[in-house]
């Protein structure tokens, strides 16, 4: 807030610095194309997975690459999964040049946690998004729950923002709920439920009749082209995550 001072007039304004929520893509190769490709078979067809996040690209693990990087094709494809491409880091002088061409400023660089990340392929990744860690939201997440009385049909979809999750009917094949906290599926849970979406590795996913789509707990996820045990198929049945493995358990 700005303060009165003598002999000076009232502001409309104040600057202030601020730490703001961001997702991470760090980059692992200079080939925007089999990014495209690795984007593609992580998040499928699903472009609304992030919710108009910023992004900062970090290029430290690719600085010393010769290879140019295209970085108007790069915010292309980032942008269809719905982020903003805002920021870049860690890049050499060439990389930071050719990012400031494609509309990107100049991130301060910082230690990295290790965050949310999807099971990777047996190929090195192009990249792996993370949250990063070392940012504080100011507000407490709210002890709040969504509650769904009526059955989810193939391409419907529920986010609980910032809260739990309660469906009190099924969720079929091709639906899809998510939650920054827990799920809870009294009813048969055959579509896909995302559990921690916003970096939450003590949410879990429960439900009467387990079987899934896909299931995911802070990126970490699991699909059915793995069978589930006979003890949790088609059973009541809970998902969670021990380190980076994720459990499907009977309850």
């Amino acid at each position: 807030m700005a303060v009165d001072q003598p002999g000076h007039a009232r502001t409309s304004f104040d600057l202030k610095s601020a730490q703001l929520p961001v997702v991470a893509v760090a980059l692992k190769s200079t080939d925007a194309a089999q990014l495209a490709a690795e984007l593609a078979q992580r998040l499928g067809d699903d472009s609304g997975f992030f919710d108009n996040d910023p992004v900062l690209i970090d290029l430290a693990a690719v600085h010393d690459d010769p290879a140019p990087i295209d970085f108007a094709a790069l915010v292309r494809e980032l942008r269809r999964y719905r982020t903003q491409p805002v920021a870049v880091r860690g890049g050499s002088a060439a990389q930071m040049q050719a990012a400031h061409g494609a509309g990107l400023v100049a991130a301060p660089d910082a230690p990295q946690g290790r965050g949310a990340e999807a099971q990777p392929p047996a190929a090195p990744a192009a990249a792996e998004v993370v949250r990063e860690v070392e940012v504080v939201r100011e507000v407490a997440v709210p002890a709040a729950t969504v509650v769904v009385d009526k059955p989810l049909r193939s391409g419907q979809q529920v986010y609980a923002r910032g809260a739990d999750l309660i469906v009190l009917a099924m969720v079929s094949f091709g639906a899809e709920v998510i939650a920054d906290g827990n799920i809870h599926v009294y009813a048969p849970l055959r579509g896909r439920a995302i559990a921690g979406a916003r970096g939450d590795t003590s949410a879990r996913i429960f439900t009467t009749c387990m079987e899934p789509q896909l299931v995911s707990i802070n990126g970490i996820y699991r699909t059915t082209e793995t069978e589930l045990p006979a003890d949790v198929r088609g059973k009541p049945a809970q998902v969670r995550l021990d380190g980076e493995k994720l459990l499907i358990e009977p309850i």
